[in-house]
């Protein structure tokens, strides 16, 4: 999942909006994109392991 992520931004800066705006700014919202992914699958992780769906 990471390895997209990567790929993605990297596809991004080379031929999309990305390359025009900072590369601090890219940077801070990979690590934004990165901990909301995180975060989700720890959730999710956690919800199969308790047997619960989550809605």
């Amino acid at each position: 999942m990471l390895f997209l992520v990567a790929a993605l931004l990297l596809l991004g800066v080379v031929m999309g909006t990305v390359a025009h705006v900072p590369l601090s700014f890219t940077a801070v919202a990979a690590v934004v994109i990165a901990a909301w992914l995180g975060v989700f699958a720890l959730r999710e992780h956690h919800a199969r392991r308790r047997g619960t769906t989550a809605g």
